[in-house]
């Protein structure tokens, strides 16, 4: 029951992170990819705790659904910085590149940040220490598969999307000329 609950908490905060990132990018693909980045982090999570020897617990998950919000962050300030450089008009490529090398900086002392924070959980010294410990291996297992993953593959993804995108649209706007000039 309490997966199932979980379950529905990941989801829901998954569905509701789109939508807030779809107001903020006012577009339905460039969001994409930054919910491709979301599974990428699971790989660490996995990784983490069969390294551990720690289970798939309430914790755990727990820290799965806080590892969300944290790997979603990464992958919006690297894209951000792509878009506002390619509202510059700078080519999508060097744009990627470009903000790749500007926020490369943040996203590494965030993810310092964060593992320094959860380390001294993730080995547990104190009473009630192995209740916790699950939480924080996931965390930092995710966030370092995630951070690594979120600045190689994000901007590759990115590129694919939107250029599958405009594609389409000169798919559509080629048909539209075509049922035009028959009318």
């Amino acid at each position: 029951e309490v997966f199932a609950e979980m379950g529905i908490a990941l989801i829901s905060g998954i569905g509701l992170m789109y939508f807030i990132l779809v107001m903020q990018f006012s577009s339905f693909t460039a969001p994409l990819a930054v919910m491709f980045s979301l599974p990428l982090s699971l790989i660490g999570v996995v990784v983490a705790l069969l390294l551990t020897g720690g289970t798939l617990n309430l914790m755990s998950l727990i820290g799965v659904i806080m590892l969300m919000g944290l790997v979603a962050k990464n992958a919006i300030l690297l894209l951000d910085a792509a878009r506002s450089l390619e509202a510059e008009g700078v080519d999508r490529e060097e744009a990627l590149m470009a903000a790749g090398r500007k926020r490369l900086r943040p996203i590494i002392m965030t993810t310092f940040a964060l593992i320094a924070g959860m380390l001294p959980v993730a080995i547990g010294v104190g009473d009630g220490s192995e209740f916790y410990r699950p939480m924080a291996v996931a965390i930092i297992g995710g966030t370092i598969t995630s951070t690594i993953l979120t600045l190689l593959v994000i901007p590759s993804f990115y590129d694919s999307i939107e250029l599958s995108k405009e594609a389409w649209q000169r798919r559509f706007q080629s048909l539209g000329r075509r049922l035009n000039w028959r009318t």
